[in-house]
């Protein structure tokens, strides 16, 4: 497949070129950080559809922080709802064969116990400015489907983590300040909320079921990408901490809460099952040891 990947410079972007490129796909990769695409311009949208002419697409490109989309929600809704309005309207009009939209389980909000786990049936109730652009740029692409026939699959993809995955993302932001103790002697990991449980799944596996969906996928279909098991945050820090090479201990920041935390999302990956034979394949203790090592060779090279 002749591929185009927004926002491919991305964590997850970067993960996926190199799925695509071992899977004998033909990629192109575009990004708001080298200037080749910005998804808020329609008119660069279809500068880098001619350019590239591809037969998919995997739009990846807009706002990921879910903690800073408080502080600039207008900044969010432009990126992650008119972004993907754009990269529609341009695939639309470039008779792009197929559309691989990644939205996010933030999508489905808080949940009761008896919801859960969640099914890509369940009401959308965002709480956070971040989950309702995605919820935006999901009924987007749906009416893209239904209104225009443009082939487009609605992936909700719940928490993934990995190397090179940014430190506003909690297994990295613990992982650095894990490796930062190690370098200058530390033994305090400072946290936040600790109770919060999520679906983690590694983005190496994420990124299988894109390129899978991308074949077998239903069009107009949303599909969840998930484990199908929730870890508290908890267990992710004392995992991480007993990797560490010295003893360290966990304190409380207030500092790191967020104005609001949904308490447990866990998804039901049937859908994705069914359609395409994934599952997730590495195991969440590997997982956190390769971004522990890669959290201190960026710590040791200065990045951190």
């Amino acid at each position: 497949m002749r591929a185009l990947i927004t926002g491919v410079t991305g964590f997850v972007g970067q993960h996926l070129l190199e799925h695509l490129r071992a899977s004998g796909d033909e990629v192109f990769g575009c990004d708001r950080s080298d200037g080749s695409i910005d998804i808020t311009d329609r008119a660069s949208v279809d500068r880098a559809l001619a350019k590239v002419r591809p037969e998919v697409v995997y739009h990846l490109a807009g706002w990921s922080d879910v903690g800073g989309s408080w502080q600039a929600p207008e900044a969010v809704f432009a990126a992650n709802a008119a972004g993907t309005l754009n990269v529609l309207l341009g695939c639309r009009d470039a008779g792009v064969e197929r559309v691989l939209s990644v939205s996010s389980a933030d999508v489905y909000g808080s949940m009761t116990p008896d919801e859960l786990p969640i099914m890509e049936d369940a009401p959308l109730r965002p709480v956070t400015p971040y989950a309702a652009s995605k919820a935006a740029a999901d009924l987007l692409s749906l009416q893209a489907w239904l209104g225009w026939k443009l082939p487009v699959i609605r992936v909700r993809a719940f928490n993934h983590l990995g190397p090179g995955q940014a430190t506003k993302f909690v297994a990295p932001a613990l992982a650095e300040r894990i490796a930062i103790n190690e370098r200058d002697g530390g033994t305090v990991v400072p946290v936040g909320n600790l109770s919060a449980r999520r679906d983690f799944t590694d983005v190496r596996d994420v990124v299988r079921a894109y390129r899978l969906l991308m074949e077998r996928g239903e069009s107009g279909e949303a599909y969840n990408v998930c484990s199908g098991v929730d870890v508290a945050i908890q267990d992710i820090a004392e995992r991480l901490v007993a990797l560490a090479n010295r003893a360290m201990t966990l304190k409380h920041d207030a500092a790191l809460e967020r104005p609001v935390d949904v308490p447990v999302l866990r998804g039901d990956n049937t859908r994705v099952r069914v359609a395409t034979g994934w599952a997730p394949a590495i195991p969440l203790d590997q997982t956190l040891s390769d971004v522990l090592d890669e959290m201190r060779a960026r710590v040791s090279g200065g990045r951190a």
